[in-house]
């Protein structure tokens, strides 16, 4: 059975999530999916089952902090804005991917 290209990504959720809103500033989830979409050249994709247990977990870790307010298309939607915790974890993150995929690159290039 084939994987879904998605599965590729679990794991670097709150790598993409943390590092869209210390980029772009408040946003909401919709936008941030669509975010993570535009930066990609349209190469990842965050499923909103996954973005939105996640928000919400980082939320309660205080790497997030979150707000109501409207959007562009006057509806009510929550914005997530990177708190310090947040920038430290995503420091954290970044460290962990260069690992990560310092690691596979070395194992593809001996195998």
């Amino acid at each position: 059975m084939a994987k879904h290209r998605n599965d590729k990504l679990q794991g670097t959720l709150d790598l993409l999530v943390l590092q869209t809103l210390a980029v772009r500033g408040p946003l909401h989830g919709y936008a941030i999916t669509a975010a993570v979409e535009r930066s990609s050249a349209e190469l990842l994709r965050v499923e909103e089952g996954s973005l939105y247990p996640a928000l919400h977990r980082m939320e309660q870790q205080r790497w997030l902090k979150g707000k109501w307010g409207i959007t562009d298309k006057n509806r009510e939607a929550r914005f997530y804005e990177i708190t310090r915790a947040g920038r430290a974890q995503l420091a954290r993150e970044r460290q962990t991917w260069a690992r990560l995929t310092e690691g596979v690159q070395r194992v593809l290039s001996y195998a």
